[in-house]
């Protein structure tokens, strides 16, 4: 339920330093235990559904076959 800084990193593939940034700015919630932060791995799921449908829309883009050109003229 709860990750550390490295974990929350790997898992939103970012660096430890963003993530540290994001918690002293106040946009990431993170609870201070005393030795180290613990973040709530919960607020993170509508950030990696949308990342996963933009993955998904990406391949589709890349999968789809290029249209013939209807002006290439075929000069032999």
């Amino acid at each position: 339920m709860y990750l550390t800084i490295k974990e929350t990193a790997e898992f939103l593939e970012v660096s430890e330093e963003y993530i540290e940034t994001l918690i002293h700015q106040r946009k990431i919630r993170a609870v201070h235990n005393g030795e180290q932060f613990l973040i709530n791995k919960e607020q993170f799921n509508t950030h990696v559904d949308q990342m996963e449908k933009y993955r998904e829309l990406v391949q589709e883009i890349l999968n789809e076959p290029i249209p013939e050109d209807p002006d290439v003229k075929d000069e032999d």
